[in-house]
């Protein structure tokens, strides 16, 4: 049956848009499986977070993850404010935005966060509560990387020659057990 809702959809999906792709999917499923009563399952968006974080939990997260996965979800679903189904991919750009500009956060962070609602949308998909993650199309937000310094052998070298100067062993002995200071 699955295959079947699939090749529909895959047929149809050029002459229809993304909600009217989506909307067939739901109807499909709807009648064309057991899932029957409520086709898309889980009707807002908070709902489909605690099932995601249930999922998470039994998937062996730590709590520190799902906190953070809490608090970012929660965060996002109340600034949406529409069913997970409903949600569209500029959705999550305008709130990607909004937060950068309006958080003054890094790069990184937003990164992070759209790294956490995607997550939760392959989820949602995986599981045919939605026909589509719209974050599929946001693609990873570049950051740019500093490079450290490396010490070169001379360096170190220096390092552990002070060391033994100012009468360390615990300095030296901490140097020593570098790999590029064994001799």
């Amino acid at each position: 049956m699955q295959q079947t809702i699939e090749r529909i959809d895959r047929l149809m999906a050029p002459m229809l848009n993304d909600e009217q792709t989506s909307e067939l999917h739901t109807v499909l499923v709807a009648c064309l499986t057991e899932k029957g009563g409520n086709p898309r399952g889980p009707e807002t968006m908070t709902e489909c977070i605690d099932l995601f974080l249930a999922a998470k939990k039994l998937e062996g997260c730590s709590e520190r993850s799902l906190r953070y996965y809490a608090t970012t979800l929660s965060r996002f679903a109340t600034e949406i404010s529409k069913p997970a189904h409903d949600i569209t991919t500029d959705d999550i750009r305008d709130y990607l935005t909004r937060y950068s500009r309006d958080g003054r956060v890094g790069k990184t962070t937003i990164d992070n966060i759209r790294r956490v609602i995607s997550s939760c949308f392959s989820w949602l998909e995986e599981e045919d509560y939605i026909y589509k993650s719209p974050v599929r199309r946001i693609k990873k937000i570049r950051t740019s990387r500093t490079l450290k310094p490396v010490y070169s052998d001379e360096s170190l070298e220096q390092l552990r020659d002070s060391c033994k100067e100012t009468g360390s062993a615990r300095k030296v002995a901490h140097f020593g057990s570098w790999p590029s200071m064994e001799r």
